[in-house]
């Protein structure tokens, strides 16, 4: 079928009323959790989310398997397969510029702000198939235009492809893959202090993946879509893992969503807007052009929705959130390594 704006807007449409009327049965609904009305006024909001592209005179390099994440008042362009540049996206000017070059290649990362820095954790380097973590945290300060080298990841601890968030001045990393794209994939969950180098295990996830990142939302780490990748086994795409699993920081408890991801796939972006889980893009088996699908988890009905899909989908990339506003750019427009894509999306909100 063409993706045409009628199309997504029938699909739109379908999509939300479906989830209205799976909400409005759902028992945690019945027990007083949330009210009906409610429930359609979040479809209602949901369905004014649209996409649009951002125009600039000059665009960011191509790349994929690459990091974006807001950083202070800009958007932060950063790795993919190859050297790429680091570009800046200022949006009160719309204009994109360079910052010093990463001391290295890194990609397969989610890109972390923290103390007005930029956090490397938890990255790939390297050729395919069994791309090597890197070893140490990489920090970039935007005030300086500098990179410098952190602390040293524990060597049994190193992995690439892993989920990463910022909690409470605390970085948390989970799963991954130990050897790139070969059977080296973990379920493992560390924490790592900024302030004093110190890293520390935690209880390892119900289900190992990596290809996926990771979202915290009041106090609960949200691991959504992904794969065990097994370059080795001749399953590199074909093993994405459909249920969600959640740590829950202040009671050092993993538990597993009853709700599993609607669409399996890996490769996702993800990000927190206005307290639910959205799950962006990915690449799958199942189609050779790369995933559009924008769905999103509401923690308080237990229930997933679609949104609007993107206008071009993608993998390999990653969602922030600047001022209220979702921006996506980059990534591969099909499964594996291309065609690489330059063009920078946002998705405007009802408040926005």
């Amino acid at each position: 079928m063409p993706n045409t704006p009628l199309v997504f807007r029938q699909r739109l449409l379908s999509a939300l009323l479906l989830s209205a009327s799976l909400a409005l049965l759902s028992p945690a609904v019945t027990a007083g959790v949330t009210s009906p009305q409610t429930i359609k006024a979040a479809v209602a909001d949901a369905k004014t989310w649209r996409w649009h592209t951002v125009e600039s005179k000059k665009a960011p390099t191509a790349r994929h398997e690459n990091g974006f994440v807001a950083v202070g008042d800009r958007l932060y362009l950063i790795g993919g397969r190859g050297d790429r540049p680091l570009d800046i996206y200022d949006p009160a000017t719309g204009k994109w510029s360079l910052g010093k070059q990463p001391p290295m290649e890194i990609h397969h990362l989610q890109a972390v702000a923290y103390d007005n820095k930029l956090y490397v954790i938890g990255a790939l380097t390297g050729g395919f198939p069994e791309e090597p973590p890197i070893a140490n945290v990489l920090i970039y300060d935007p005030a300086t235009d500098q990179w410098s080298t952190g602390a040293a990841i524990p060597t049994d601890r190193q992995r690439g492809t892993a989920g990463v968030v910022v909690h409470n001045d605390l970085i948390y990393v989970v799963g991954g893959n130990s050897r790139g794209h070969m059977s080296g994939f973990v379920s493992w969950l560390d924490v790592f202090d900024p302030a004093t180098g110190k890293w520390t295990q935690l209880a390892d996830a119900p289900h190992a993946r990596d290809h996926f990142h990771a979202v915290v939302i009041d106090g609960k780490i949200y691991a959504a879509g992904g794969r065990t990748s097994s370059h080795d086994t001749g399953e590199v795409m074909s093993l994405t893992v459909a249920l969600v699993d959640v740590y829950d920081i202040a009671e050092k408890r993993w538990s597993t969503l009853k709700a599993p991801l609607p669409t399996q796939r890996a490769g996702t972006s993800a990000i927190e807007m206005d307290g639910k889980l959205l799950v962006i893009g990915g690449e799958s088996v199942n189609q050779v052009v790369a995933h559009d699908e924008v769905e999103m988890y509401d923690p308080v009905t237990e229930q997933w929705s679609s949104l609007q899909s993107l206008p071009v989908g993608r993998h390999g990339t990653q969602a922030t959130v600047l001022n209220g506003k979702l921006y996506i750019a980059a990534g591969s427009g099909n499964r594996g390594g291309g065609p690489e894509l330059n063009d920078n999306l946002v998705l405007s909100t009802a408040k926005n």
